[in-house]
């Protein structure tokens, strides 16, 4: 895969949405395509995995024969069946009855088959649960194939199911399936929906180069950042994890082998089933991620609610991009949960605190959580301030890192990353002001590799740069009562230049002599003319 064909594809498939969307927004038509770029993915993912393991046995089909050459190997060996999926359920982890296959739904809208519609609401509803191990229940039920924005009648939705089906096979059959490059256009057409969506990208999307500060930084040893990253991670969790980017850029990071499992939670019922798309698309298995649907203020998730300490869940590596500022509703009840009951509430009118107790608690004594917060966090006073104090005083806030403004697409506010630890090994705070290390663009900021890798890289080996970064002690951050505002401590402003007074004087008195010449002269020149002095 290159960077050329990720680029060419990802132009393609939105060049393609741009055009098939009409009168459909772009968060609905969003559902569709991505969707179908899923089906294309599983399908030539299992058909590549029946080749290999089917060897001679698989069918050769004529080039004019357009029949799925796992719909015949079915038809003929019916018998074999129960056990070839059994072997494939071992292998890849889920099996695809042939007529569901992309091929096989494609050759329906190509000939602009009547049963387009229906096959594919059954072909979605035996993926969702006959398909894996694991159920996927609800996995398409964003998805109204019966949408009225499609068309009036059945008739007219088949049609325009057709074309679009026709058109996204027809933008990408010459381009590689493999999961790698899939994966990234999938993810670059979650970028562009989000560039449109504007504010309400910010419930499923954060930025890559932003999601790639924090996975190099959780993926670093915790101890000692400066020998590198860590061989493995335990496991890996994002408490709001939109579409999945940032767990995966963690995964990206490691390696395939280098994580236990992935845990993910999303309250939106779309974004949670974006996300577990977004992970299968990947090339993850069933069996290697969790993305539960539920709200994670709440707690509403089981595996996370062990009030056994032996039993909790201890994540070697937590990120997060949670909703800045989010109004919630703390009961009376919830002062003595475990998460919050050591430093107290977060205030109702932003939950900031409240997200990053959550997924402190299931940081392990080795782990690193890395969590994009509002500013707001590092100054506001009353609760959020005694919160803030005594994690200060326990040690856990390692690094504070200020980003440039309008980075993102759901709001221009510059925000920051904390980065915590349960054990952290210096007694000082580190803080980056990457303020303004950026590149503007019309409508957003941008980070470039450049501006990425200084800031990992001054984290990493906690190295201090006049206007960008420093080290504090605590006996300053006490002194100015636990106020972790970057500015008080690392200022981006230009020192005034030294101003010379003696200088100044002479070069005034000089600037005075050649007046006085000038109007010598000029007087000069009138009295030549019989004109009076000036």
């Amino acid at each position: 895969m290159t960077q050329d064909q990720l680029s060419q594809l990802g132009k393609t498939l939105w060049a393609i949405a741009d055009d098939l969307r009409g009168a459909m927004n772009a968060d609905d038509f969003r559902d569709y395509m991505l969707s179908f770029l899923f089906l294309r993915y599983l399908s030539d993912n299992y058909e590549s995995a029946a080749h290999k393991e089917l060897g001679p046995d698989y069918p050769a089909l004529a080039v004019d024969d357009r029949r799925a050459p796992l719909a015949v190997w079915y038809a003929d060996n019916a018998d074999d069946v129960p056990a070839f999926e059994k072997q494939m359920r071992r292998k890849v982890h889920y099996v695809i009855a042939p007529g569901y296959l992309w091929s096989s739904i494609y050759e329906l809208a190509r000939t602009q088959d009547a049963e387009l519609l229906q096959t594919l609401e059954r072909g979605f509803e035996y993926i969702e649960n006959e398909s894996f191990a694991s159920s996927f229940r609800g996995l398409f039920s964003e998805i109204n194939l019966n949408s009225e924005k499609l068309g009036r009648t059945p008739a007219e939705r088949n049609k325009k199911l057709c074309q679009i089906i026709s058109k996204i096979g027809e933008g990408i059959a010459a381009f590689s399936a493999d999961s790698d490059l899939l994966g990234d256009a999938y993810e670059y057409l979650i970028g562009q929906f989000a560039a449109g969506s504007g504010k309400k990208a910010g419930e499923f999307y954060t930025p890559q180069p932003i999601s790639t500060i924090l996975s190099r930084i959780v993926t670093l040893d915790s101890q000692e950042p400066a020998t590198g990253k860590k061989q493995r991670l335990s496991c890996v969790m994002d408490f709001a994890c939109g579409s999945a980017s940032l767990l995966l850029n963690v995964y990206q990071q490691m390696g395939q082998h280098g994580i236990g499992m992935i845990y993910g939670q999303e309250k939106n019922i779309t974004t949670y089933n974006l996300a577990r798309m977004n992970m299968l698309l990947h090339g993850l298995k069933d069996s290697e991620f969790a993305i539960y649907h539920g709200d994670s203020l709440t707690n509403d998730w089981p595996k996370l609610s062990e009030m056994n300490p032996a039993k909790k869940l201890k994540c070697d590596a937590i990120v997060a991009n949670p909703p800045f500022s989010y109004r919630w509703q703390p009961t009376e009840a919830m002062a003595q949960d475990f998460r919050f009951k050591s430093h107290g509430l977060a205030p109702k009118s932003a939950a900031d605190f409240a997200f990053l107790l959550h997924g402190f608690h299931f940081l392990s004594d080795e782990g690193v959580m890395a969590i994009i917060l509002p500013h707001g966090v590092l100054f506001r006073g009353g609760a959020e301030a005694r919160i803030r104090t005594k994690l200060l005083k326990d040690g856990h806030i390692d690094t504070v890192i200020g980003l440039p403004p309008n980075l993102f697409f759901s709001t221009g506010i510059p925000v920051c990353i904390l980065v915590l630890k349960r054990c952290k090994k210096p007694d000082d705070l580190l803080f980056i002001n990457a303020a303004e290390q950026f590149e503007k663009g019309k409508r957003q900021n941008f980070l470039r590799p450049e501006d990425i890798d200084r800031i990992v890289d001054t984290y990493q080996y906690r190295t201090e740069a006049e206007r960008y970064a420093r080290r504090v002690s605590m006996q300053e951050i006490e002194k100015n009562d636990y106020n972790l505002n970057i500015s008080r401590y690392v200022s981006t402003a230009e020192p005034e230049p030294e101003i010379d007074l003696a200088e100044v004087h002479k070069t005034l008195m000089g600037i005075e002599r050649r007046i006085a010449e000038a109007a010598q002269d000029h007087n000069g020149y009138l009295k030549e003319l019989g004109l009076p002095p000036v």
